[in-house]
């Protein structure tokens, strides 16, 4: 495992992240007393999310870029991937918020946390997901097909693991409700997750969290703050 500057900041931003992860634990205990419905971290999620170091070493070696890659401009690292994700963020609420459940919510449903909480739990949340969907899976195959033949199939192992990956997530959540439901979600889900791939191979790990940092801006922070403070006021 080459220590470059690349590497370096890899590790650096990944326990920058772990450590916001932690601070949102703590500040989740020091209110739950006030919140019977609040989702907070314990230490075996922390302790799992160590497994992604390694992985901070081998992008390049993986074809990857780097987390601050040069060559990656911050419009396509951070800008277009979240203007992305806020898009299928405002769809979600369309949908199923204002659509399929148009009267006041009585109560914080599952899916939203109090505010400003939730900004701590929603991108450790997306930190999460993003670093066992994407980040570990996708740099294995990656790593594999850069090595396979000298790589002569690396694009094919990318779009295996493209598509396995984006399937994932909506097969593991899907709802409960009718059709018309369980499709929208199956291909909205979809859709997201295959978008995140492409970034993580064309921008990096930062590029597909910020696909999910904007969906989970606005479908979970922001219809939270909108539930919290004028449904519930």
């Amino acid at each position: 495992m080459k220590l470059t500057k690349g590497t370096k900041s890899n590790v650096a931003i990944y326990l920058l992240f772990l450590l916001i992860a932690i601070t949102g634990m703590y500040y989740g205990r020091a209110i739950s007393g006030s919140h019977s419905f609040l989702r907070v971290w314990d230490w075996t999620t922390l302790f799992i999310l160590l497994a992604g170091i390694p992985f901070c070493f081998l992008q390049t070696t993986s074809r990857l870029p780097d987390f601050l890659d040069e060559k990656v401009s911050a419009y396509n690292r951070f800008l277009l991937p979240a203007l992305i994700g806020v898009v299928f963020g405002v769809l979600d609420v369309v949908v199923i918020k204002l659509i399929m459940h148009p009267e006041p919510y009585s109560e914080l449903p599952p899916f939203l946390q109090p505010f400003p909480y939730s900004l701590f739990l929603y991108f450790s949340g997306a930190f999460d997901v993003e670093v066992f969907y994407r980040f570990i899976p996708i740099t294995i195959l990656l790593l594999i097909g850069a090595r396979f033949k000298d790589g002569k199939y690396y694009n094919h192992f990318f779009w295996a693991g493209a598509v396995l990956t984006a399937l994932r997530e909506p097969l593991e959540q899907l709802p409960s409700g009718g059709i018309v439901l369980i499709l929208y979600s199956l291909l909205t889900g979809f859709g997201m997750n295959f978008l995140q791939a492409i970034y993580f191979k064309k921008s990096g790990f930062l590029a597909s969290l910020s696909v999910r940092l904007g969906h989970y801006l606005i479908w979970h922070i922001l219809l939270g703050i909108y539930v919290e403070f004028f449904e519930l006021a």
